[in-house]
């Protein structure tokens, strides 16, 4: 069943300044109405706005694991590599050669992983202090 579509065909035309209009456009943006004139009809009707909350800490703690994320992508992208070199790798020496190269590039990886759990950790810790 299709719903029926409200038409809006009367005009309410307000003049504001410079000033106002920016301070009326900033506090529109921290809402989640999908345009001015969603939010000017909320608030003149008197009906609830629901506005957008950032939580400093968590956008701290997902910039950081983005960043961390992206780090052992690359990690995790160039040991693949280094491993299908193993595979093709036909004589000993080769090998030996290969794990003493490839031992930095784990201990790399593992330091990573280290930050992630401290990190973790940190957030973790902050969180139950709330």
């Amino acid at each position: 069943m299709k719903e029926k579509r409200i038409v809006r065909n009367k005009w309410l035309n307000i003049r504001v300044n410079e000033n106002e209009y920016k301070k009326i456009h900033d506090i529109y943006k921290k809402t989640t109405s999908q345009s001015i004139s969603e939010y000017a009809r909320t608030i003149l009707l008197q009906k609830p706005v629901t506005v957008k909350y950032r939580n400093q800490s968590a956008d701290e703690f997902l910039s950081e694991m983005i960043t961390l994320k992206n780090e052992l992508n690359a990690i995790g992208n160039n040991y693949n590599q280094a491993v299908h070199r193993l595979h093709i790798l036909d004589r000993i020496p080769e090998i030996k050669t290969w794990l003493l190269v490839h031992e930095t590039m784990y201990q790399s990886f593992m330091k990573k992983v280290k930050e992630i759990q401290m990190q973790m950790n940190k957030i973790h810790e902050l969180w139950l202090q709330k």
